[in-house]
């Protein structure tokens, strides 16, 4: 531990704001204050990460400490195993001002709700002032987000995405009009897997250095039981080595983005995709100057219209909306479930072990990599768990479980609102429900399946197709009069009576399965993931 002396101000820097431009450090003074970042195991544990998420935070909260320290800041540094380690991050400040007793203390915004409501104790647990600032590494901050929802009937991202490509003049032209002529160019983003590919570039890998491999075995040894493997973890953990993985993004997968963003690929885990969102939302890259790189590829003719718009839209629109709203609609938001969705979680989303193809592959991949790209996460994943009636709070807890970039601001909209649709359409304008057709015409997932994706009912029919059918039938009350769907209940209500009734009782037997072997009933109990 370093870092000793009176006054001054304590700054507390938590493991996912790993910023040098920080709020709370802007106008430190290095001869009289003290940086305090402290490895806890209460942010290890408020759910069972994933080994490689817990390395990712811990091995780039080191090496920020180091350089902070190379620059003369004052760090006082808390590790895991240290024997005086509080377990909290409250613990550590307490601790640290009854060491270093501070004038105050000076932290920014935390990004997670629980962690506001621990830091609105700081004060009394430091015995000196607080002062708490704005994160600023948002392009919007949460006051720009509450002024653009208040009064509006709905909180559509789209909408939200005009006023921010306004705002920033990103792909706009100059007078005031979206580059392209459109604001929105996801159409052109749906394009399938290309017959026979297999081979496309990888993003960048950064070899743990001593310090990450000292964090991987402590991992090892407190976190071995914890869902995921960490062996061959390659992630950027410094804030050199994700410019180098934005700069190889850029120059050998965003011209390729946008046509297959949405294909899904047998062990092809990364196809063109960035694999920049752990970095982001740990501090160690700059959104907005993620989207003007992005930008300036396009302007240099380095990559397409469509391919850029959308990669901007996934950080300026979907990034920033998420966040506002996480904050807008918090802390009642997580606990809402308009679809009155009860079902434990299936073992296999422990295990991974399923004959469903696709998701067998997703898992499999979470599991290797605690990374899946979008689709895999909605329309895999996220599409089985609403169709099954997954219950939220634990789907939303697996997702924050068992992915590295998974912080629960970004996650839980995206996970509660989008996917499930648990929010009642705060997110969506209707559920992001699909039949097998859309996972067969979108992926390689389906080739040597079990089940055949063309079979609606019957031996053989992908479960995919009989739980969407049935749950157009269960939801019918909500969703019959939403305009966007009438056209499938048309459908619905064309096919054959006794195909309808022979698919609910399919549905009925294939989820009687399912709660037979839910989790808690499986090898390992639940003592092992507490969810």
């Amino acid at each position: 531990m370093a870092g000793s002396g009176a006054g001054g101000v304590l700054r507390p820097v938590l493991g996912d704001q790993l910023t040098r431009g920080l709020a709370s450090l802007r106008d430190l003074d290095a001869a009289r204050d003290t940086v305090l970042m402290a490895e806890v195991m209460a942010e290890c544990t408020y759910v069972p990460h994933h080994p490689r998420k817990i390395v990712l935070v811990l091995a780039a909260m080191r090496q920020f400490a180091a350089a902070l320290a190379a620059e003369g800041v004052r760090v006082r540094y808390v590790t895991l195993d240290d024997p005086d380690n509080t377990g909290t991050l409250t613990g550590e400040v307490s601790r640290a001002a009854a060491a270093l007793a501070p004038a105050r203390v000076v932290a920014t915004e935390p990004g997670e709700w629980r962690v506001q409501e621990a830091m609105q104790g700081w004060g009394e647990a430091a015995g000196c002032p607080v002062d708490i600032r704005a994160d600023t590494r948002f392009i919007a901050a949460r006051d720009d987000f509450a002024r653009w929802a208040h009064g509006r009937k709905t909180l559509r991202m789209e909408l939200f995405y005009r006023q921010m490509r306004r705002r920033t003049g990103l792909l706009m032209t100059a007078d005031g009009a979206p580059e392209g002529g459109r604001w929105n160019l996801d159409a052109e983003n749906r394009k399938p897997p290309p017959p026979g590919a297999r081979a496309f570039p990888l993003p960048p890998s950064f070899p743990p250095d001593e310090t990450t491999r000292a964090v991987m075995d402590l991992v090892a040894a407190r976190f071995g039981t914890h869902f995921g493997d960490m062996a061959g973890f390659d992630l950027p953990v410094t804030a050199a080595q994700a410019e180098t993985a934005l700069e190889r993004f850029i120059a050998a997968r965003l011209p390729r983005f946008g046509d297959l963003q949405d294909a899904m690929v047998d062990d092809a885990p990364y196809l063109f995709h960035a694999v920049l969102s752990p970095a982001l939302n740990i501090g160690l890259l700059d959104p907005l100057d993620v989207c003007r790189r992005a930008e300036a590829a396009w302007h240099a003719g380095a990559a397409p219209l469509n391919a850029v718009e959308g990669f901007i839209r996934q950080i300026l629109g979907w990034r920033e909306y998420v966040r506002g709203l996480y904050w807008h609609k918090m802390p009642g938001y997580r606990d809402t479930n308009a679809l009155d969705a009860r079902r434990p979680l299936p073992a296999f989303f422990w295990t991974g072990e399923t004959p469903m193809r696709c998701l067998a592959q997703a898992i499999g991949q979470t599991r290797r990599l605690a990374y899946a790209h979008h689709i895999q996460r909605l329309m895999v994943i996220g599409n089985f768990a609403l169709l099954a009636g997954l219950d939220p709070t634990a789907v939303n807890a697996w997702y924050m479980v068992v992915y590295a970039d998974a912080f629960e601001w970004v996650e839980l909209p995206n996970t509660h609102g989008m996917a499930l649709f648990a929010d009642g359409g705060v997110v969506a304008s209707k559920p992001y429900a699909a039949s097998a057709k859309y996972i067969q015409r979108m992926s390689t997932y389906c080739d040597g399946c079990r089940y055949d994706p063309g079979r609606r009912s019957g031996p053989g029919a992908c479960p995919y197709n009989v739980l969407y059918w049935t749950f157009l039938e269960r939801h019918r009350d909500r969703f019959a009069r939403n305009p966007r769907m009438a056209m499938i209940y048309r459908t619905l209500d064309r096919l054959d009576p006794a195909e309808r009734v022979a698919m609910a009782e399919q549905a009925a037997a294939f989820l009687d399965g399912l709660d037979r072997d839910a989790w808690p009933a499986a090898p390992g109990g639940q003592d092992r993931l507490p969810l």
